[in-house]
């Protein structure tokens, strides 16, 4: 069952937008989801940090896509009292030219916190940065699946989606 407080949280900081917009893939899509405005409203970030601490397990490190997912692998690490790390799309050039940012022990269980996933291209790119830093990754939870595919592709490399929210649960009565 859809998270309806959250949903409403989302609504509410105008984060669901409807119009004609290009999206990171290239595609085109009638709605968006503009995650700068729901990653920096307080209520939307206490709500998805929350969502995101019931789903995560025992002994699992966080992680965070930069830039994104920062904000909500931050506020889920003060939730849980867990630390993080963050996957960088690319080694930075400069200072220690890690791609991965924080402490990362070999074989750590590492779970992938991301704000949107479309075709899931960006967090497989990530969890494959961890993997090859050593960490066990077969897990990635997002605050919305636009059901684009992300689900699908992530399966094909051994990586389990979940949700806090579908394009269906989010879109649902979006006119009433």
């Amino acid at each position: 069952m859809a998270n309806t407080e959250l949903i409403e949280a989302l609504r509410d900081a105008d984060a669901v937008q409807f119009g004609e917009f290009e999206l990171s893939h290239g595609g085109t899509s009638n709605y968006y989801v503009d995650k700068y405005l729901f990653e920096t409203d307080p209520r939307c970030l206490k709500l998805i940090a929350e969502a995101f601490a019931e789903r995560v397990e025992g002994d699992e490190k966080l992680a965070g896509v930069a830039l994104g997912a920062v904000p909500l692998v931050a506020a889920t690490a003060v939730e849980t009292e867990k630390p993080y790390v963050i996957a960088r799309k690319k080694a930075k050039e400069y200072g220690t030219a890690k791609r991965i940012e924080g402490a990362l022990e070999d074989g750590e269980h590492v779970v992938v916190l991301e704000d949107i996933a479309t075709t899931g291209q960006s967090a497989v790119d990530a969890v494959e940065a961890l993997r090859d830093a050593g960490a066990v990754v077969d897990r990635v939870i997002v605050v919305v699946d636009r059901q684009e595919g992300a689900e699908e592709l992530l399966a094909d490399h051994d990586i389990e989606l979940q949700s806090l929210l579908t394009a269906e649960d989010l879109l649902a009565d979006a006119d009433s």
